[in-house]
């Protein structure tokens, strides 16, 4: 593997030792005394009216504490992020196939599982609503009462019309993106304790403790005081557990039952009931000049919502957003509805909404060059944004030449590496590249609270505090990292408190690439107070002016004394009273009033060299080279690991992966029919080029990188894939038979 990363001290992530000896406590690890065990009822049909429930037999069943239904939730019988519309027990009517109807808890997994078959629900069908395009149909069935339009989002400058007329060149295509699985290790789970006062402890895997908190304390009637949420470590997210999934349940089985009660769901289980990637069908119609300057740029975007909004009507901004990515386009129309249907509910997933549109922007541009017979870095040089102009959607945003530097780079990968592999019989070999956008927190409009806690604690350890999650993206290292970078001390003084709202500050989501560039500005921002206050009291403890001291590892220096701390961090505990630093702030965003515009934003670009086999079908990625602009690299380590991770989820994303839905109901359940990319599908060379540089003036610090890794995989390899055998696919995933019937309309095989 090649890097221009360099090492800081080698220093291994905190949390890395207990992960790979099999130490660590996940919370779906927990056990508590005289706990139970909860598993939910979940709808066998994508539509029906419920008749009626009867949970007689199953409440007799030996070693069952409690089912409950619909009538046993005390508050709101409803949650979501944007929307609360979606049922925690369905009380009428279900509208997908996961959809929960009653909940139980048994003294073992089996009792509760076979209580659930004793349940009796009486069903009657309804209409299955299996697609967008049915759904929007004036006679469909409406699944809620406003009707199946879930969310409309539209952005338009310039005369798209006049500007079309005056194009030498257009293309017009339709990208199919289907729906895909986070497939995290550990599946949703976590266990709920009852405390003597009547309030609770949720332990389970979550994005967002602060706003878990919230959303149960409406379901379950009680104050958000009452509820703490301790959300850290997981195994896993990618936005998949973003919004509730078990918590509820076991919530309310606990709180019946007054005892502990886990719920942990099985692969199977989890298939059906997660969140996914939202499918689209995403028409787009570009026009240039004669030298691929792009004129016109018209782009209609169709998402399938499934049953439930979740964060979709945020998704769908996004995609709207991105819709012109990095280039200057005088003259755009871009609109979008999300629909629902029947299908599995689609939500937030790693990428947000920006994979789907930048496939379908960077394969535009690709195309538009083979047309105009210009090199597809060219025709992005002539449309690129530079470092001043404003953002997509025409605010303003955080000055950046990461577009032009990102290109720069991959161009000059493209040059030297191009021509390395030989066309055979049987193989055909290709490249690719494509760049990519990606906006940063929120976005212009949202509640987007930011913020840390920097104390002295009685044990002399430096504690950080961060509402955050752990969720294996390395958040530890960076915190850590960057603690030791801005305080001066070493790693061994600093304490990590991250994920558990009892002693936590609120940070906001550590969703929306802003996790370590909330980290980086709470630093900032707390550091200076930090210092200023231990160093007033050590001065005084030593009779020393303040100016002649320093924080340093293991304490307190002085300038004129270089062989050790002349206070430990103990001492000044011990003494220290006021110890502690607080900072809140709103996540930096556009002075301009446009809904969801974003202000920081994080470039990348993909080279990758491709094999098609002429004889199969079949697509191998043999190499994958990122170049990516988002400024310092703070954990070099965990900077790699989410671009080359990311890179291998979109992988899967275009040649392997899909969540295929026949008649609303999921073609796969489990691993053994859902392929995800193995150690077999992940090229060995793999190298990840990190451009450092900020803008001069630029104040933001490092931008997050879970996301920028994801983006231009796909396009890239699609353009890779024609590069090799003239064929140009606008469906993921690309399909062997797809590929094998091109092979043999062109006639490529050389019979022996």
């Amino acid at each position: 593997m090649k890097s221009n990363i360099v090492e800081k001290e080698g220093r291994v992530r905190p949390d890395g030792y207990s992960k790979v000896t099999g130490n660590l406590k996940y919370l779906t690890d927990l056990t508590f005394p005289n706990m139970l065990y909860g598993k939910v009822l979940r709808s066998p049909y994508p539509h029906a009216k419920i008749i009626s429930i009867n949970t007689d037999k199953a409440i007799k069943l030996p070693g069952v504490e409690a089912v409950l239904t619909y009538n046993d939730v005390p508050g709101m019988n409803r949650f979501g992020i944007i929307v609360a519309d979606q049922p925690v027990l369905c009380e009428d009517k279900v509208r997908y196939i996961g959809d929960a109807v009653a909940c139980v808890a048994a003294h073992s997994i089996q009792a509760a599982e076979n209580a659930l078959k004793l349940i009796e629900v009486i069903y009657e069908e309804l209409p299955i609503i299996d697609s967008p395009e049915q759904a929007l149909k004036p006679q469909a069935f409406k699944l809620h009462v406003g009707g199946n339009i879930c969310h409309q989002a539209m952005f338009s400058e310039g005369n798209i019309q006049q500007a079309f007329e005056q194009c030498e060149a257009i293309v017009e295509e339709t990208y199919e993106v289907p729906r895909q699985l986070h497939a995290y290790m550990e599946t949703e789970g976590g266990v709920v304790v009852p405390e003597n006062d009547g309030a609770i402890t949720v332990y389970a895997g979550t994005q967002h403790g602060y706003r878990d908190r919230f959303q149960l304390s409406r379901i379950l009637g009680l104050p958000e005081k009452m509820i703490r949420i301790v959300s850290s470590p997981m195994g896993g997210s990618f936005g998949g557990k973003d919004e509730l999934n078990i918590q509820p349940y076991a919530a309310l089985l606990a709180l019946a039952t007054k005892r502990p009660v886990k719920i942990h769901n099985s692969r199977t289980e989890s298939f059906k009931t997660s969140i996914k990637r939202h499918p689209m069908k995403i028409t787009v119609k570009t026009g240039t000049n004669r030298t691929g300057k792009i004129l016109a740029h018209q782009v209609k975007i169709i998402a399938d919502k499934g049953a439930y909004t979740t964060l979709g009507p945020a998704v769908l901004d996004f995609s709207i957003e991105h819709a012109a990515g990095p280039y200057i386009i005088p003259n755009i129309e871009t609109e979008g509805v999300s629909v629902f249907t029947n299908n599995g509910v689609s939500g937030e997933f790693r990428g947000f909404g920006g994979n789907q549109i930048t496939f379908a922007l960077e394969s535009q541009l690709d195309r538009l060059a083979e047309l105009l017979q210009i090199d597809p870095i060219e025709i992005r040089k002539i449309n690129l944004r530079k470092a001043t102009d404003k953002g997509p959607l025409g605010q303003r945003i955080a000055p950046t030449d990461g577009a032009a530097q990102v290109l720069n780079g991959i161009q000059k990968l493209y040059e030297k590496t191009n021509k390395q592999y030989s066309n055979s019989q049987w193989k055909r070999y290709g490249t690719g590249i494509a760049i990519a956008m990606h906006g940063g927190g929120l976005g212009f409009g949202r509640l987007d609270s930011a913020g840390g806690r920097l104390s002295l604690n009685k044990e002399g350890q430096i504690e950080i505090s961060f509402g955050f999650e752990e969720c294996g993206q390395g958040l530890l290292s960076v915190i850590e990292n960057l603690v030791v970078e801005e305080i001066g001390c070493s790693k061994e003084d600093v304490k990590i408190v991250i994920g558990d709202t009892a002693v936590v500050p609120s940070s906001g989501s550590i969703t929306a690439s802003r996790g370590t560039s909330v980290v980086w500005q709470s630093l900032q921002k707390l550091k200076d107070p930090f210092k200023q206050k231990i160093l007033h009291h050590a001065g005084k403890m030593l009779h020393l002016p303040e100016q002649s001291l320093y924080l340093g590892p293991g304490g307190v220096w002085c300038f004129e004394k270089q062989d050790g701390p002349c206070l430990t961090y103990k001492d000044c505990a011990e003494q220290l009273i006021d110890n502690t630093v607080e900072t809140s702030f709103h996540f930096p965003v556009t002075p301009d009033a446009i809904s969801g515009g974003h202000f920081l934003y994080s470039f990348g670009g993909v080279k990758v060299d491709v094999e098609v086999d002429l004889l199969t079908g079949k697509v191998k990625v043999l190499s994958i080279d990122h170049v990516v602009s988002a400024g310092p690299v703070i954990s070099p380590h965990g900077y790699r690991g989410q671009i080359e991770g990311g890179g291998i989820m979109s992988l899967g994303y275009t040649l392997l992966e899909e969540a295929k839905m026949k008649d609303a109901q999921y073609a796969a359940q489990n691993f053994d029919s859902y392929l995800i990319p193995n150690i077999a599908e992940v090229p060995f060379e793999t190298n990840v080029y990190a451009i450092e540089e900020l803008y001069e003036g630029d104040s933001y610090g490092p931008r997050g990188v879970g996301e920028i890794g994801t983006i231009a995989i796909t396009p890239a390899i699609v353009k890779a894939v024609h590069d090799a055998i003239g064929c140009w696919v606008s469906k993921l995933p690309i399909s062997s038979e797809e590929i094998l019937e091109h092979i043999e309309s062109r006639g490529m095989l050389e019979w022996i």
